[in-house]
């Protein structure tokens, strides 16, 4: 196997604050990052007549972003708050249509994703865990401003975007749902009373093609409507030696409409519905990396070639695997919600929003990842409903102080079901110290797990800025929820399994497949948030803040699998609330006559109970469950920019990074890594450890220019270069699963013909251009570890035509 080593990072803190670190990273790099957090305090000091001087046209200002973080329409530089925002039009010129690949042009963003039902993200290292339907996001995700109780929900086509916002941190005294790590917020575009019609089409390698249409303009003077629909497919990027097929296939169609009722200035009513259809085969894993087994056995290797696995290759670079199985999985889901606005008397708003969510996964899985039928399918079917409704009384601004009042009501009903059906060479798995490979102990029988939850949450929650003087401001908020989780569990007695004579094996037949039930388990949480908050303006256009927040997340339920629950009790298929607390202190800016945007902020969070999923070995077996534990407490701590500027009227470059410094400050009930076998304990402390998927280092720099290339004809070129450092692959942290550092690059150049009211574009782009294999995330069963592996390089084509 090809050696996974890298660099050891070390990180100091200096006499004046900032970190100094061992890495093997240039120079100018720690510079940077001191020159932004002192350039605002020394711009402020520079007479105005010395600065540079005023631009002659306003095209070479930056574009001011509005964005809606404090449930009010306001620049994003005016936010006293840690965000970042994208912008619709970027998204599509970077071809950047899936929730996965944003941490490419968001730096605090991680995602660990496989398929449409295991998609978690992270921010500032915090939050990213492997799908279990029994926790919630510490990053919660909203839709048009409708809380998505599984972030699965967000796996769809992210077209006819408006703006992506990012909010890091603790949320919950301005948004519905209450979260310990960051928000992502995605808005749409709205129907308008002007019309705005387009179709694309994009074809690439892989068989990929893509097609969108919008249709928006009025229906009558009162309103006005939008659809937009989409399809896209992809062949798939891995090779399976088995048949020859290519997995990790992906078709999807969608459909979204949209009403707009105005019937006045003071009331508008925003009605949406929407569809998505998806199958194919994404979710396939690839074998990285293998270490010895509590028996001495390599799992996959030694156990797997004694059931019949052939051509066995480590190489995950290679995009190939090897299986006889199914490996396929669809997805369906949809929603309705109504927005209503009222503009009361004395500038008072008034919004309710009321919304009713759809989602339904099913999958058929090789999970033994070889050739040999020790697994013949794994089913998976989740089925989740949920509704909400959000009641928002904004105040007007302008007075001594402006607030926001709301409450909050969610409903979820969700359901886990797995059927795992064990093939011929399954005995391998059973017992393999005295059991004898075909005793039938596991061989043939099929074993079917099935959980569901019902939660209820309320919530009061407000938020006060108080303006203490012409710079100053104090920010208040409170927030106060009470959630109540009904859940059960229950393993059913395994079918068509052979008759057993010996109690040894029987004990053993039953001690991991045997059938058992839960009663209700039931899990009841007062979570408060808080948020304390001091802003003030240096300068024009120059903004210092400091936030103090504090966060909590309900406790969870395992309902994916019984685990060890028959011999420790149903108490362990729960784990406690998570307790987040955070402080940032950063500063926003508008330089060089508003040409260029400098942001930097430090943060500090610390999270108790950190909420995260593993895998754990049966007593005795190669048989692994999925568990649902409590980290002690982890630690994340670093600084982040921001920096966008536009030298000439034509071009605009931007660097965005982040150093991260996530680790687990105690963590002595953590599985243990393949490399402690065998001999291992059942637990192993890895307290002081890096963070599952959270990278020291990531850095995006891009750029764009455009220029006449005939009448009526404007040409582009742009580039976006996205870089991590290395990140453990899985919980246990082990050495045979850490993800290497990557760097992924994507390129688009392209004319745009404008003539009237019509637009005609033609661009070339390549996303990772320079074919960099890369992997989203990784898992373990034992002594295995598996990765999820990125598209590869995809070359292509798009038209595109706007009309009125």
């Amino acid at each position: 196997m090809r050696s996974r080593s890298r660099p050891t990072a070390r990180i100091e803190i200096d006499g004046a604050g900032f970190p100094r670190s061992s890495l093997p990273l240039p120079v100018w790099r720690p510079l940077a990052l001191a020159l932004a957090l002192i350039a605002p305090a020394a711009w402020a000091q520079v007479p105005e007549a010395a600065r540079a001087p005023a631009a002659e046209d306003a095209e070479l200002q930056l574009e001011t972003v509005t964005v809606n973080a404090r449930r009010r329409a306001e620049p994003a530089q005016a936010v006293p708050v840690s965000l970042s925002t994208l912008d619709g039009a970027e998204l599509e010129r970077q071809g950047v249509y899936q929730v996965q690949n944003l941490p490419l042009l968001l730096p605090s963003l991680n995602a660990s994703y496989a398929n449409g039902r295991q998609l978690s993200l992270a921010v500032r290292g915090i939050g990213n865990n492997p799908a279990n339907e029994g926790l919630e996001g510490s990053v919660g995700i909203y839709l048009d401003n409708v809380y998505l109780g599984r972030p699965g929900m967000a796996v769809l086509d992210l077209v006819d975007l408006e703006r992506v916002e990012l909010l890091r941190g603790p949320q919950g005294t301005l948004f519905g749902k209450n979260t310990t790590a960051g928000v992502l917020n995605l808005s749409t575009r709205a129907p308008d009373f002007s019309p705005d019609n387009s179709v694309e089409l994009s074809a690439g390698e892989r068989g990929y093609y893509q097609g969108k249409a919008v249709i928006s303009g009025p229906l009558s003077d009162t309103v006005a409507a939008r659809i937009a629909v989409v399809g896209t497919h992809d062949d798939g990027w891995l090779k399976n030696d088995n048949d020859n097929r290519r997995l990790n296939s992906v078709t999807r169609e969608g459909v979204r409409g949209q009403l707009l009722i105005r019937p006045d200035s003071d009331f508008s009513l925003r009605l949406i519905a929407d569809y998505q259809h998806e199958s194919g085969s994404q979710g396939t894993t690839m074998l990285y990396g293998v270490g010895p087994s509590p028996a001495g056995f390599r799992y996959l290797v030694d156990a797997a070639q004694l059931a019949g696995a052939t051509g066995i290759r480590i190489d995950p670079d290679r995009y190939h695997v090897n299986i006889d199985g199914p490996q396929k999985m669809k997805v369906e889901q949809g929603g309705l919600s109504a927005e209503a606005n009222w503009e009361l008397g004395g500038g008072y708003r008034l919004t309710s929003i009321t919304a009713w969510r759809s989602w339904e996964f099913g999958s058929h899985n090789d999970i033994d990842g070889t050739n040999a039928d020790i697994f013949s399918d794994s089913e998976f079917r989740v089925k989740d409903s949920q509704v909400s409704q959000e009641i928002r009384l904004a105040s007007p601004t302008g007075g001594a102080m402006d607030y926001v009042l709301g409450a909050y009501y969610f409903h979820q009903d969700i359901s886990s079901s797995n059927w795992l059906t064990y093939g011929s060479g399954a005995d391998v798995l059973a017992l393999p110290v005295t059991a004898p490979l075909g005793a039938n102990v596991l061989n043939g029988i099929t074993s079917a797990t099935h959980g569901k939850m019902s939660t209820d949450s309320f919530a009061l929650f407000g938020q006060a800025d108080w303006h203490l003087t012409e710079r100053l401001d104090l920010t208040t908020g409170v927030r106060a929820t009470y959630e109540r989780k009904v859940a059960r569990s229950r393993r059913d007695a395994p079918l068509n399994a052979a008759p057993l004579f010996v109690p040894l094996l029987q004990a053993g037949r039953d001690s991991q497949v045997g059938a058992w039930r839960s009663d209700d388990i039931t899990v009841q949480d007062v979570s408060p948030s808080g948020l304390l908050g001091l802003s003030y303006e240096l300068a024009p256009d120059v903004l210092a803040f400091a936030n103090l927040s504090y966060g909590e997340k309900s406790g969870g339920v395992n309902i994916n699998g019984v685990g060890a629950a028959p011999t420790l009790g149903e108490d362990s298929l729960k784990v406690d609330p998570e307790r987040a607390r955070s402080l940032e202190v950063g500063f926003k800016s508008l330089l060089w006559d508003k040409r260029l945007r400098l942001n930097a902020s430090l943060f500090y969070a610390r999270v108790q109970d950190y909420q995260a999923t593993g895998m754990r070995a049966a007593p005795g077996s190669f048989v692994v469950y999925q568990v649902l534990t409590n980290v002690g407490e982890v630690e994340s701590k670093g600084v982040e920019w921001e920096i966008e500027a536009r030298p000439t009227r034509r071009l605009t470059l931007s660097f965005n990074g982040m150093y991260n410094d996530a680790s687990y400050r105690s963590f002595d009930n953590a599985p243990c890594p393949a490399e402690r076998n065998p001999g291992a304990p059942s637990s192993c402390d890895l307290g002081g450890k890096q963070v599952q998927g959270a990278p020291l280092w990531t850095a995006n720099v891009g750029g764009s220019y455009r220029w006449p290339w005939a009448e009526h004809v404007e040409q582009y070129v742009s580039a976006n270069y996205a870089w991590r450092s290395e990140a453990p692959g899985s919980l246990d942290n082990s050495r045979y699963n850490r993800l290497p550092a990557y760097g992924v690059l994507n390129l688009a150049t392209g004319w745009q013909y404008s003539r009237g009211s019509d637009v005609w574009e033609l661009s070339l782009w390549a996303r990772n251009a320079l074919d960099k294999r890369y992997y989203y995330t990784g898992s373990n069963t034992v002594s295995a570890y598996t990765v999820s592996a990125a598209a590869p390089r995809t070359v292509g084509v798009t038209l595109r035509y706007n009309f009125m």
